[in-house]
């Protein structure tokens, strides 16, 4: 059996991966990687190899990938520094003779500098291109939005406003619960067939769904009349500025919403339903869990 070790196990993707694992193997054969162990004392007493590093510190990273045969790269979230830091994990991977690395990167159809998402995305597409170089093998997971992001750009006064704001036009998403990434990720890990090797997996769910459409699925669950504005970019952040909400915020709303409307992640594959062996968690089923009486 490989060893296998997740990094990033004490976030919400590495945790879900490593808890999928746990129910398809034995403990023994799973490590994860955190940079503070105190954190991960739960993982420690179900029997889980804890490892501290750090994607700033190649050493330890060296020193953390020592007789792992596979590893789930979780993408990081310091974008200031990140393509250094996972330029990092690449070579410590491959130094430390790391067989296979999955990463977890992004749909998207626009790669240029144009994208509205372009902060997030040159971070992904380095890492993308520093794997296919290194000789690694690699399988890259091109995650589309998680479906659990939806309460958070609607807002926690969704049910007090009734309102989801938010400049995306008539974009369509092809949302997939994170627990369903995670799975499929621990699934891509576990196959010794070799036909995930040196292979790029769009991953989203069943059907694309537009802000219109989500705020119906609302109202049906809710019985409220949830209705659905689409501003310009200009008086979304003039809006939500004189509201108090900090320019990092209203950035990344804008940018992922300019990114729905010109079609970024609307592309809808049966890969994650393929890899998964059953229908991924709809994002109707979701949001009754979250908004369900």
């Amino acid at each position: 059996m490989s060893k296998i070790l997740v990094t990033g196990a004490t976030g919400h993707l590495g945790k879900a991966v490593t808890e999928s694992l746990l129910t398809k193997i034995n403990a023994a054969n799973i490590s994860v990687l955190v940079r503070d162990a105190s954190k991960a004392e739960a993982f420690k007493a179900q029997g889980i190899d804890v490892r501290v590093g750090d994607y700033s510190d190649f050493n330890s990273l060296l020193n953390a990938f020592k007789g792992v045969d596979k590893l789930y790269m979780v993408s990081g979230n310091d974008l200031a520094n990140r393509i250094q830091q996972q330029d990092n994990v690449v070579l410590a991977a491959k130094q430390a003779g790391v067989k296979h690395v999955v990463y977890t990167s992004y749909q998207r159809k626009n790669e240029t500098a144009s994208s509205p998402i372009n902060f997030v995305a040159e971070g992904h597409l380095n890492t993308e291109r520093k794997l296919k170089e290194s000789g690694l093998n690699y399988t890259l997971l091109q995650h589309d939005i998680y479906a659990d992001m939806i309460p958070i750009f609607a807002g926690e006064h969704l049910l007090d406003n009734k309102t989801i704001y938010l400049p995306a036009g008539d974009g369509k998403i092809a949302y997939a619960l994170r627990t369903d990434f995670a799975e499929a990720g621990a699934d891509v890990l576990l196959d010794e067939t070799g036909k995930y090797i040196n292979q790029s997996i769009e991953l989203g769910g069943s059907e694309a769904l537009n802000w219109q459409q989500v705020a119906g699925i609302i109202s049906e669950i809710t019985g409220e009349q949830i209705v659905y504005v689409s501003p310009s970019n200009e008086e979304f952040n003039a809006t939500l500025t004189k509201a108090g909400v900090p320019a990092e915020y209203i950035g990344l709303f804008t940018g992922f919403s300019n990114a729905a409307k010109e079609g970024e992640f609307e592309n809808v594959t049966n890969n994650l339903e393929t890899i998964l062996g059953r229908k991924p968690v709809t994002v109707a089923e979701y949001l009754k869990s979250v908004y369900g009486k």
